[in-house]
């Protein structure tokens, strides 16, 4: 990222943390780097330095403060790194500390700036420097941070340890169990989460691993996941992606111009409750195993049979043109349905889940092989959803029932957050969290 000094007008000339900034969380945090950067190591930031350089747009700075977090509806990003913490204190002041200092760091490094002024070069030669430095020189990349709060940050283990069990949203529960899925617990909840956006990788692991090294002590990293090549659309200018299956995904998605979709499918409202998530929104994220071997072996005709769509155009089955709707009373001359009955966009599609729709804002991985010589890879699933209840566990509910694609993925972590409204421009006394402490 930018050096301070390439920007004097918004820096501070001092070179040291903020103030209350604990020696212990600053000097003490190499160690939890491990955690976070093992799962970005050389082969999942490979091809970062052949890509062609971005359109400037794409390396642009995305403003952090507004009435919703940046991450949701923003432009969606090239790459993701998703992270989940474990809280391992009990000091509600320390939570508090930790989340302040968060916030402060985000808004710089979403800038284009170091997590603190001449962070990596301009202090104590002595002592560990406050930025880990890997972004130096580097643009913004339309870096986006988003936080979220899980089930157990409110009550864990029965025990309230910060005292706002009150605050944890009816809504803010763990996922039930679905069919077809193996679960690994080590791989999913959480505490807190952030998802680190932006179209350079090295921006996005810089930004999780500089806010890991700085709550230690606070919070510890419990999983974390790498993506690339987005799987969803969020504006109408960017083209519809594909999977790992190959095909397109996301055509049907919400959009962020679509705002009273976004009201009804979305944003939490005023009535929704607690008062501290209206304006934000509910994070479910699943990371699915896709069988990409067995794929690969199955004919043309059964790939577009358990999509429902055309692999090369995106078109439906029986259509021509990818954003035409679907029409599920085609059939062909055997008189059975071109999209058949266990299609996947049929089962997710509104019209067969009484209207609801969600915000899909995805990622494709790869992290090796299984050591059988298969490849552990498939889609980081996230979608953004006003009600998990009412919109997310249908949906889920009926795939798992009777999707066709079910033979082709698995299932292997789960988890829900609730995500807080954004921040205020000129909002000097709120920070990532705040007033679920009020």
């Amino acid at each position: 990222m930018s050096s301070p000094s390439s920007d004097p007008s918004t820096e501070p000339t001092q070179g040291t943390p903020p103030a209350g900034l604990s020696r212990r969380r600053l000097f003490g945090a190499a160690g939890v780097t491990a955690a976070v950067v093992g799962a970005a190591g050389a082969g999942a930031l490979a091809g970062r330095a052949s890509a062609a350089t971005p359109p400037y747009h794409l390396r642009g700075a995305v403003p952090f403060r507004g009435p919703h977090q940046a991450g949701i509806v923003t432009e969606a990003q090239d790459r993701m790194h998703f992270a989940t913490f474990d809280v391992t204190t009990r000091s509600r002041d320390d939570v508090i500390k930790m989340l302040a200092d968060w916030t402060e760091m985000a808004e710089r490094m979403t800038q284009g700036h170091e997590a603190f002024p001449n962070g990596a070069t301009g202090q104590n030669p002595y002592s560990p420097p406050s930025d880990t430095g890997e972004a130096l020189g580097l643009p913004a990349s339309q870096l986006t941070l988003t936080i979220g709060f899980g089930p157990s940050f409110f009550v864990k283990d029965g025990v309230d340890r910060f005292g706002i069990a009150d605050q944890r949203p009816a809504e803010l529960v763990d996922l039930p169990k679905f069919g077809n899925e193996k679960i690994d617990p080590a791989r999913s909840g959480g505490d807190i989460v952030v998802q680190a956006c932006a179209n350079d990788p090295q921006v996005a692991v810089h930004a999780i691993r500089n806010l890991a090294r700085i709550g230690m002590g606070t919070v510890a990293v419990r999983y974390s996941q790498l993506g690339f090549g987005r799987t969803s659309s969020t504006t109408r200018e960017q083209a519809t992606p594909r999977n790992m299956f190959g095909f397109k995904d996301g055509t049907a998605n919400i959009r962020a111009d679509e705002t009273a979709k976004l009201d009804d499918f979305v944003w939490v409202g005023d009535s929704d409750g607690p008062a501290w998530m209206a304006g934000g929104t509910y994070l479910v994220a699943r990371r699915i195993r896709m069988l990409i071997e067995q794929w690969d072996r199955t004919t043309l005709l059964e790939q577009e049979r358990v999509i429902g769509r055309q692999k090369g155009s995106g078109a439906p089955m029986g259509l021509a043109e990818e954003f035409q709707e679907l029409n599920f009373d085609l059939v062909d001359y055997e008189n059975e349905p071109l999209i058949d009955k266990q299609a996947h966009v049929r089962l997710v599609s509104p019209h067969s889940l009484g209207g609801v729709e969600i915000l899909r804002r995805g990622y494709n991985f790869t992290d090796g092989s299984d050591g059988f010589g298969h490849l552990d890879a498939g889609l980081f699933f996230i979608a953004f959803v006003r009600s998990p209840g009412r919109q997310f566990i249908p949906m889920q509910n009926a795939m798992s029932r009777s999707d066709a694609m079910n033979e082709y993925i698995m299932p292997t972590s789960s988890a829900v957050f609730a995500c807080p409204p954004g921040i205020p421009e000129g909002d000097t006394s709120t920070f990532w969290g705040s007033t679920i402490f009020d």
